[in-house]
């Protein structure tokens, strides 16, 4: 009995340490992209925006976070959610001052000024959420312009921009520091099928590596299920097809369920999963069932990402397939990622492997990921828009569990005892954090 209380122990203490990495990112004010609708007609271009004033004026780079709450300045932010509308509509200038001078738009290679018209500014009515202005802004442009083209500034995040008013219309997925193609203001810039597919794969990948730690988890949940491929491929078919059925279903409108119910319940499959790892070492009959019920929660939080910027009306199809695919892409490389680390101790504990060349690797990675850490690495960040740590810090726990199964691999189960099990109660301690916080906090 003691014995076994000494286990828990040590497991529940492993878990914290894992968890104290990873629970600073759970979501209270998500960032998300800006939606631009462009409009030129008698020498006249109209851009109206859909945007989070706050996290602008602010200064947050919107490149590196996706939670507000993870900036350095988010004090400052939240201090902007306190002003009443007419205080931080009358600041907005501010923002198109910056804009004015890169410039935001041109047309025809020639810089277009532009002049705020109206702003509509809502009341803070969920502070759990980001506050969503309305803008419209206008510049002259000469009539016989041919094109125009808009400049998203560096660390403004992502910008959708859609062309109003004319056949064949041009759609665009902006991120930070990057510009539209030429729009020809007669249209004609209209993505083709293979465009849309192509743009949306990126769109999906993202929302997976490095934005989506909760479909990580569930992920890795599933993989530290077993050492066997087969309950593996059994887990992510049933999961893939459950999520592609309500991302579809979700992304077409016909099935709407608030993220007020969806993100806990992730939140709690995650933690069913991680639990029934713990007490289950292989695949029950009824557990595919269960992933293919929880895969479609899982669908139905992709689906409200792309609620929030829209597909193509034109090329929908293709879109959505695209992002499926990227969605894909995204976690087979979180379960190969995580095969590589564990890949060593399997192959010594299967006597495949010499076991001192096994524990001197990984002793080597723990010490260069921990090193790392320290190591200042903004590009890397901004790539993984978070705080590298978040990553390695786990990655090297992962490398010393390995190490441990090895070290003691005369026990029973040494590759479930120290890794598998440890795991996933750090990732059901998340999954219960993330629950709670999504109910309650």
């Amino acid at each position: 009995m003691r014995k076994t209380f000494y286990l828990i122990l040590c497991k529940l203490a492993y878990a914290l340490v894992l968890s104290s990495a990873l629970t600073g990112t759970a979501r209270a004010h998500e960032v998300v992209p800006t939606i631009a609708d462009l409009t030129v007609a008698d020498g006249v271009a109209d851009l109206t925006l859909r945007i989070n004033l706050e996290a602008f004026l602010a200064g947050i780079d919107l490149d590196a976070v996706e939670d507000t709450d993870d900036a350095e300045n988010a004090n400052d932010y939240d201090a902007l959610r306190a002003l009443n509308p007419e205080d931080l509509a009358a600041r907005a200038p501010e923002i198109l001052a910056r804009w004015n001078s890169l410039p935001l738009l041109r047309a025809d290679g020639e810089p277009v000024e532009l002049q705020s018209v109206a702003i509509t500014v809502p009341e803070v009515v969920n502070i759990e959420l980001p506050r969503i202005a309305e803008w419209s802004l206008q510049g002259a442009v000469p009539n016989d312009t041919r094109g125009v083209v808009v400049a998203w500034p560096a660390g403004s995040g992502a910008l959708v921009l859609r062309q109003q008013g004319v056949e064949e219309p041009y759609t665009g997925y902006l991120e930070g520091g990057s510009q539209s193609l030429e729009i020809v203001l007669s249209g004609g810039g209209q993505q083709n099928a293979w465009q849309a597919f192509v743009t949306y794969i990126p769109v999906g990948f993202d929302h997976i590596l490095p934005k989506g730690l909760d479909h990580i988890l569930f992920v890795l949940g599933l993989f530290f299920l077993s050492t066997h491929i087969k309950p593996l491929v059994w887990q992510v078919s049933a999961f893939t097809a459950a999520h592609t059925v309500t991302l579809a279903l979700g992304a077409l409108g016909l099935v709407t369920v608030p993220g007020s119910i969806v993100e806990p319940l992730i939140a709690a499959s995650i933690v069913y999963v991680a639990v029934e790892n713990i007490f289950s070492s292989g695949l029950s009959r009824w557990r595919p069932l269960v992933i293919f019920g929880f895969g479609l929660l899982h669908g139905l939080g992709f689906a409200s990402v792309l609620g929030e910027f829209g597909l193509p009306q034109d090329q929908f199809i293709p879109a959505l397939i695209g992002f499926n695919i990227g969605v894909e892409i995204g976690q087979l490389t979180v379960i190969a990622i995580m095969f590589l680390c564990v890949w060593q101790a399997l192959r010594v504990l299967r006597g495949e492997g010499g076991a001192h060349g096994a524990k001197l690797f990984y002793v080597v990675s723990t010490v260069l990921a921990l090193l790392l850490c320290v190591v200042p690495m903004p590009s890397v960040a901004e790539m993984l828009e978070a705080p590298v740590p978040l990553f390695l810090v786990p990655m090297a726990l992962v490398f010393t569990a390995c190490f441990l199964s090895i070290q003691f691999r005369q026990t029973a189960e040494p590759y479930r005892r120290f890794v598998a099990i440890p795991a996933s109660v750090g990732i059901a301690v998340i999954g219960a954090y993330w629950f709670v916080e999504r109910v309650f906090l």
